[in-house]
């Protein structure tokens, strides 16, 4: 994690998941599909790793409260994202393409899957949006850290592309944009959408935590 401002601890990476079983022990989930009901899953940050989608809200913060954190408040996720010079990209004030995951891809990621693999077109922003295959296929969800200069001096990656992130807001909100579009709702940093409620997911929905600087053992 990394200490922002001496007043919250933020992941540096996206959130993957492990399950967790009845024994204690701790098994990789899969970051293509969401966790069947009871299933008890925590949240885990680290480089490299395939960030998790298709998560709601509700899980997300389930999962980091699991690994004793929870999720960023808005503020919290937008001033680490922003950085110490309070900038609209972490990086910088002035986009720069290519520098995280976001808006580089052709051809819409559910569109193409729904061709693809024979799925129903009358169901494409339905249920084909949950499809396990979205995200493995090119050009979409990248490895955290893979876009080494999408941060800044807080050494948080990712916030912008790559996955929406949910925040901790009971109305439901993620933030940040995802692998094809980080503007509709707002450039950068400041994207934000507040479209559906803290049970929504699908392909483009992941995650970070946070935690009290106290908490820290």
């Amino acid at each position: 994690m990394t200490l922002v401002r001496g007043r919250v601890c933020v992941d540096r990476w996206e959130a993957s998941l492990v399950r967790v079983d009845q024994d204690g022990s701790a098994v990789a989930w899969t970051p293509y599909e969401h966790p069947p009901r009871g299933t008890i899953v925590r949240a885990v940050a680290a480089k490299d790793a395939v960030p998790q989608a298709y998560i709601d809200g509700d899980l997300a913060a389930a999962a980091c409260q699991a690994a004793g954190k929870r999720l960023c408040t808005s503020d919290e996720w937008l001033t680490t994202c922003r950085g110490p010079a309070d900038t609209t990209y972490p990086y910088g004030a002035d986009r720069e393409e290519g520098v995280c995951n976001g808006d580089g891809r052709k051809g819409h990621p559910v569109q193409e899957a729904t061709r693809r693999y024979g799925l129903d077109p009358d169901r494409l922003w339905h249920e084909n949006m949950q499809f396990p295959k979205i995200n493995q296929m090119p050009d979409t969800v990248e490895r955290s850290g893979h876009h080494s200069r999408c941060t800044n001096p807080y050494g948080a990656f990712d916030m912008v592309g790559n996955l929406h992130e949910w925040i901790d807001d009971p109305e439901g909100t993620f933030r940040g944009g995802f692998y094809m579009d980080t503007r509709i709702n707002g450039e950068g940093c400041t994207y934000a959408t507040t479209a559906h409620g803290t049970d929504y997911r699908d392909y483009s929905t992941g995650f970070r935590c946070c935690r009290d600087p106290e908490a820290i053992d």
